[in-house]
């Protein structure tokens, strides 16, 4: 792989609207965004996370590989949600697509606005068992762990 490509992992969700095709539509915009998509795991029916009485949500993950600095990336991610209908509601609340950047290389990133890798995302089972399709052995840069180690770490209750 080129060095001036980076390799990317997202999470994409949606539970509001047709669901698989606001998740089919933000794929399509990523390409189009430049990004390559490499893997697209299955969708999975998950349970709202964070915040209860609101519809199930379709859960994936992409890895791609980007030209695309974080920032640029993330304000790419932001760009695509609001042309799909996303606004601003209550946190963890019902959306109809949401898209996150997992990881970005093996890089660590806080800047105002992201945080990479995810922070939440080794407690998300709805994040971990997508990511454990595509990419089991990629090692969490922070936690030293595998994806699919994450994976089984998680309570019964958090897996998907």
């Amino acid at each position: 792989m080129p060095s001036d490509l980076a390799r990317v992992f997202l999470s994409i969700g949606s539970n509001l609207g047709d669901r698989l095709d606001n998740l089919h539509r933000a794929i399509e915009m990523l390409i189009d965004g430049g990004l390559e998509i490499k893997r697209v795991s299955s969708f999975y029916e998950t349970r709202p996370w964070g915040l209860s009485g609101q519809p199930n949500f379709l859960n994936g993950a992409v890895e791609a590989q980007t030209t695309l600095m974080p920032m640029e990336l993330l304000n790419l991610l932001k760009d695509i949600e609001v042309r799909l209908g996303r606004t601003d509601t209550v946190r963890w609340g019902p959306r109809c697509i949401d898209i996150d950047i997992i990881f970005y290389d093996d890089q660590k990133i806080a800047e105002e606005g992201l945080q990479v890798p995810h922070p939440l995302m080794h407690k998300r089972g709805f994040v971990l068992r997508p990511l454990a399709e595509i990419a089991p052995q990629f090692v969490h840069p922070v936690l030293k762990k595998d994806i699919k180690t994450l994976l089984e770490d998680l309570d019964e209750d958090d897996q998907c």
